[in-house]
């Protein structure tokens, strides 16, 4: 995202938002780098959940990674 994150209205809402609720992060990093959540099932299940970043402070659904979670099916050895 590099300059252009900075003017996104998203990126200050989640900044607020993250220091309204107390968050104190070091800040230390690149600060370009984006992030982002997989749930892989076991075997040949693949990817049950993929969330990636679009903007700084994006976050996913922990309900969404829950229910993927709960969709691993243990391999059979």
């Amino acid at each position: 995202m590099m300059l252009s994150g900075f003017f996104r209205i998203g990126v200050w809402q989640n900044f607020f938002r993250a220091w309204r609720s107390g968050y104190s992060g070091n800040l230390e990093g690149e600060g370009y780098t984006l992030g982002g959540v997989y749930v892989i099932g076991a075997g040949r299940q693949g990817v049950l959940l993929e969330h990636r970043e679009k903007e700084f402070g994006d976050k996913v659904s922990l309900p969404s990674v829950l229910e993927a979670a709960e969709k691993i099916q243990p391999q059979a050895s």
